[in-house]
């Protein structure tokens, strides 16, 4: 056979090949891609979930850590500016869990002194709604943490940045708003804010 020469495919015993067995290949060589591609399909699938798994694992890594740094930041400083605004706090309390009666709870800081403690609810964005859910938390701390029954308890919300007037929201309720600004925080509430104890 020479270079310029081109030759028919050839069916049984070298004669060309006929329009149906020209088919029944294209049908074989369909089917064979066909399981190629789902066996490729199944693959990537299963990748895929493995890489959504990664990536969950690494979120919820990333976001606990960030959290942490965050809480850290807040805790520095809580001590003194809870002092400027004459609340004598002794010492903290870092991620507070526990359970009552089947229902988990988690504090992020617990100021504490001999009389009052300020339990303080810290948000990398603070948004309307987490004042809200903290409101709910705050008022079961006392059901939840019994040591704390004859305390006098104050709230406070703790942030990077403040959506939806988040922060003015918590002032209205009561809260010290402590904003973290740089390497340390701030109680940014009002001149005249007075704390409001449960």
């Amino acid at each position: 056979m020479k270079n310029s020469e081109v030759n028919e495919p050839v069916g049984p015993y070298g004669a060309p090949s006929n329009f149906d067995q020209v088919w029944l290949m294209f049908q074989k060589t369909d089917k064979m891609l066909s399981e190629k591609f789902k066996e490729t399909d199944k693959l990537l699938s299963e990748q895929s979930k493995k890489t959504d798994k990664k990536i969950n694992k690494l979120t919820a890594l990333f976001t606990s850590q960030w959290g942490k740094l965050v809480e850290s930041l807040i805790e520095g400083d809580l001590i003194k500016l809870l002092k400027e605004k004459g609340i004598e706090v002794e010492r903290t309390l870092q991620g507070v869990k526990g359970n009552h009666k089947g229902q988990n709870f988690e504090y992020d800081i617990i100021a504490v002194n001999g009389n009052e403690i300020v339990i303080v609810e810290v948000k990398t964005t603070l948004r309307p709604q987490d004042v809200n859910e903290f409101h709910e938390k705050l008022w079961k701390a006392k059901q939840y943490m019994s040591e704390y029954i004859d305390k006098v308890i104050y709230g406070g919300v703790a942030f990077i940045t403040a959506d939806g007037a988040s922060d003015r929201m918590a002032e209205k309720q009561g809260y010290f708003v402590i904003k973290a600004t740089g390497s340390s925080s701030s109680i940014v509430n009002e001149a005249d804010f007075k704390p409001k104890g449960f």
